[in-house]
């Protein structure tokens, strides 16, 4: 074997420089994506709960709000408008006495 092969060429050491430089700039690229899918993730668990919260107050308000549809359709009522007259008011139709209980 003679001499040259032997010992490192100026055309090799500029190729490991290179390659050493290339692996350095990608670990710093890759700790970086690491480093942003970690916060990502962090961010989506905190949008994930907070979406949950406001599907639940979303449900609340959609059962409340049927509620009160269903609150005014019986306030539409004659008959029901009579019930809350003499329960809550103390009314009563002509020729009635009205007997208050406690």
């Amino acid at each position: 074997m003679t001499s040259r092969t032997m010992t490192a060429t100026p055309a090799m050491t500029g190729a490991r420089r290179r390659m050493k430089l290339f692996l350095f700039v990608m670990v710093l690229f890759m700790s970086w994506a690491a480093y942003v899918l970690i916060i990502q993730q962090g961010q989506i668990g905190a949008r994930s709960s907070q979406l949950d919260e406001v599907d639940r107050k979303l449900t609340d308000v959609q059962a409340k709000n049927e509620g009160l549809k269903q609150q005014i359709n019986r306030l539409n009522d004659d008959e029901y408008m009579e019930q809350i007259a003499k329960k809550e008011h103390g009314l009563g139709l002509p020729g009635e006495r009205i007997i208050q209980t406690e």
